[in-house]
């Protein structure tokens, strides 16, 4: 467990510079456009129609809505560097919108290079006309698995290790995908896909969204995925932290401390319960970060998540399965 805060600094204290944090907004990069594009469902996507929302014209385009055909991009290593191994990486949002760049195509470019077949899912937001809207992203999020275990022989890894990355309220969703008790959409399409039953390796959570119920639950996340008028026990069935189990996947967990959207109380929570059930578990506090910050500031140790992570990955994807 890495833990690092300085506590209250001195009134005399020059201020340190801002730091470099990767840009989320601005154009949608070349790699993302040219990315392949997966489709989870054929056709129309169970539960409910499509409602094309009014978007808001502040968003940048990086920050996707309106999506009618959630997908998978996929982004694959050099051929001289592949592993064999594969990631589901789930950008946040806040479950208003999808944050591509920041959390989606930098992650994936980083993680190519390290022999990683990447897959980055655009899922359905719950405010488009799902129903029920609180599991549509869940519904998403288990079928990528099951696309993504159909794709490993054409794209040459094991799908027996295929790994998670999730942040913020992707955090929530990867945590909810490994966490989640069967609920009424995994009945699926009903084709050969749904009948796959691929299980995530490991996990990495970056500044979580871990409850939807109490006083650290994000009332933006939980607004947008349970809507005005939540049902109680769907608010406990949603919240990871609360669903622990000795089948739980290991999990690598990041936040800073200095994060004013997502309290860190959300991780040290999944700490908590992970080390309670005895699951394997590595928790990095930092100091400074904020909430957002991708793959990381470059100038500060939160940025050193992806390299701590590569090393959890190679442990825990060498081990036997339990």
């Amino acid at each position: 467990m890495t833990i690092s805060d300085t506590g209250a600094r001195s009134a005399s204290a020059p201020a340190r510079p801002a730091l470099t944090i990767p840009e989320h907004g601005g154009p949608v990069p070349r790699a993302w456009d040219e990315a392949e594009r997966i489709a989870l469902w054929p056709g129309t996507p169970p539960g409910g129609t499509f409602a094309a929302p009014e978007r808001d014209p502040s968003l940048p385009p990086t920050f996707l809505t309106g999506i009618a055909a959630p997908e998978l991009r996929l982004f694959q290593p050099l051929p001289e560097m592949g592993n064999g191994r594969a990631l589901l990486v789930i950008p946040g949002g806040g479950y208003g919108f999808v944050s591509i760049r920041n959390e989606g195509a930098d992650v994936a470019a980083l993680f190519t290079a390290a022999g990683y077949t990447v897959f980055v899912l655009v899922h359905r937001l719950p405010g488009e006309g799902w129903s029920p809207r609180e599991t549509a992203p869940l519904a998403d999020a288990r079928r990528a698995m099951r696309v993504i275990a159909a794709q490993a022989s054409r794209l040459a890894f094991d799908p027996h290790l295929v790994a998670v990355i999730g942040f913020s309220a992707g955090g929530h969703l990867a945590a909810t995908l490994l966490t989640a008790p069967a609920l009424p959409d995994d009945a699926g399409v009903g084709d050969a896909i749904d009948q796959l039953m691929p299980r995530a390796r490991c996990a990495a959570l970056l500044y979580p969204v871990t409850t939807l119920d109490g006083a650290h639950a994000h009332g933006g996340s939980a607004k947008a995925l349970l809507g005005p008028t939540p049902d109680p026990a769907m608010r406990a069935a949603l919240s990871p932290v609360k669903r622990i189990t000795p089948d739980t996947p290991p999990l690598f967990i990041a936040h800073a401390l200095d994060d004013a959207i997502v309290p860190a109380a959300n991780a040290l929570e999944l700490f908590t319960a992970m080390r309670a059930a005895n699951r394997p578990v590595e928790l990095h506090l930092h100091e400074e970060g904020g909430h957002g910050y991708g793959i990381g500031p470059a100038d500060a140790p939160a940025g050193l998540w992806p390299l701590a992570f590569l090393r959890f990955l190679e442990r825990h994807m060498a081990a036997a399965l339990p």
